[in-house]
């Protein structure tokens, strides 16, 4: 039995892993590093720990550091995902030193770690595979003549990483020389490793993912798929459940090969099987994240299934719960990641302060998040600052619990890209479920969105109201007696809102 968890995280994630440890009665623990030290996730746990070797060092990367806190507190570790997360080392050295490691085993998460290797593992599974390479490339010469034989358009990605980091299209000879230096570069950068291999790039496609829960006994379900095509530089800004463009045969034999696949690696804990899907849907296996996703949530709102409450069953050496024929998928559900990005800015980051946040409220929705007012965004880490999800009893309905959310969602002092979010959910393509991860390039207009923000009321009306709040306040901070203002401010900053609201 579990009975206390360190996260080996922050933000976001840390404070949904939290929640549900509370839920279970389970004490928490909290890393943090100086520059987070007042982060809600710190406030949150019953323990935390500051990490940082100094003022300036940011680091959530300090595996020694926390296994020691783990063994001092009696915790077990959940690493939510990112950082450690996808560390077959790190999940080794708990293995070692005895500390339950929630999420899959170190030699799974090493195997799956290595594209090449992952991609030849489930290719003998019976998956299918994209056309490509399973060794590193050696050299430009090497990465030439294999892109010629596979054939032009083709992906450069990064052998021990993910997350949209060390890819390039090319789709000449002429571009190879430049994208394999820059995508090599980025690998080395991002994951101490700049081996990077090559794959078919499949033209217009869609990307699905199929989430997969196990235990330690040989037990494998899916709990359905997600739509995530809707992606800026190869990073995902909206999912959903279920996806509008796959076709139901499609789906069942999609979800088979999934759960198969995992049984004969022996695989247990969360993780999930992307795939790319053409035109035609035809399916390829891309990766396997041996992790939590990000868009969990849409998967937890249409099967009524906490996954981070099963992993921490299954760690502790309990069976699944449930079996297959236990899930019950419901209505559909779509998910929006709220970055500090301006989007208007080809989504360059937004860092500062956020000086007013109002979270929307209401039935089927639900905010992930550990932002607050006053809490600054800082440019060390991710800038994803929350994730909204909205369930409808069908896909219709998702859309428009999510517009409303959407609209009562103000944050001030950051761009976010709660705007971009507002107008996908306005695009025609979208609406009809017509779109490929090609969306933001080809079908979305960013124009548009730059047209509204100028001339959108919103945003003027409530700067003059804080302007107008300001210079009353500090008026009567001069004032040996109340100064006579007229109607409360209260009341007036009330009307103002009104008024922006019906925008």
């Amino acid at each position: 039995m579990i009975k206390k968890i360190l996260v080996a995280n922050r933000g976001e994630i840390a404070m949904r892993i939290f929640r549900t440890c509370r839920v279970m009665n389970i004490a928490t623990v909290a890393i943090y590093t100086r520059v987070d030290r007042g982060a809600l996730h710190v406030r949150y746990a019953e323990e935390a720990y500051c990490i940082s070797d100094s003022p300036e060092d940011t680091s959530y990367l300090k595996p020694e550091k926390i296994l020691q806190i783990a063994k001092k507190t009696g915790a077990a570790i959940h690493p939510g995902y990112g950082f450690l997360s996808e560390n077959a080392d790190f999940a080794r050295r708990c293995e070692e030193e005895g500390v339950i490691f929630i999420g899959p085993s170190a030699d799974i998460i090493a195997r799956m770690g290595i594209k090449t290797e992952a991609r030849r593992i489930m290719r003998e599974a019976g998956l299918p595979i994209v056309p490509g390479t399973e060794d590193p490339m050696k050299g430009i010469a090497e990465a030439k003549k294999v892109a010629a034989e596979v054939g032009y358009p083709i992906m450069l990605k990064a052998l021990a990483g993910g997350g949209g980091k060390g890819m390039r299209l090319v789709r000449s000879e002429e571009e190879m020389e430049t994208a394999l230096r820059l995508s090599q570069s980025e690998a080395g950068t991002s994951f101490g490793n700049d081996a990077v291999y090559i794959e078919k790039y499949i033209e217009n496609p869609h990307h699905i993912e199929v989430q997969i829960l196990g235990d330690k006994y040989g037990n494998v379900i899916h709990l359905y798929e997600r739509e995530c095509s809707i992606q800026r530089r190869n990073q995902k800004v909206i999912e959903e459940s279920p996806s509008p463009f796959v076709k139901p045969e499609t789906r069942a034999k999609m979800l088979k090969v999934a759960v198969e696949a995992c049984k004969r690696i022996n695989y247990y804990s969360a993780g999930t099987l992307e795939f790319m899907m053409d035109k035609d849907q035809n399916f390829y296996f891309l990766e396997m994240n041996t992790r939590l996703q990000v868009e969990h949530p849409v998967t937890e709102e249409c099967t009524g299934v906490d996954l981070v409450r099963d992993m921490i069953l299954v760690a502790a050496g309990n069976r699944l719960p449930y079996r297959q024929e236990d899930v019950e998928f419901r209505g559909a559900a779509i998910e929006c990641r709220i970055y500090a990005e301006d989007p208007e800015n080809n989504f360059m980051p937004s860092p500062g302060v956020i000086t007013v946040r109002e979270a929307p409220e209401g039935r089927n929705v639900r905010l992930d998040s550990a932002a607050y007012a006053g809490f600054e965004v800082s440019l060390h880490y991710d800038p994803m600052i929350a994730k909204l999800c909205c369930w409808g009893r069908n896909r219709d309905s998702a859309i428009s619990n999510m517009a409303r959310a959407l609209r009562e969602y103000k944050i001030l002092g950051i761009k976010t890209t709660i705007p971009f979010h507002q107008r996908v959910l306005k695009n025609a393509a979208f609406l009809k479920g017509e779109y490929d991860t090609t969306f933001i390039d080809t079908r979305f207009d960013k124009e548009d969105l730059k047209r509204r923000q100028n001339t959108d009321p919103t945003v003027a009306v409530i700067a003059a109201a804080l302007k107008h709040y300001e210079e009353e306040k500090e008026a009567a901070s001069r004032a040996t007696t109340l100064p006579v203002v007229g109607d409360s401010l209260w009341k007036y900053y009330g009307k103002l809102q009104m008024t922006a609201n019906n925008y």
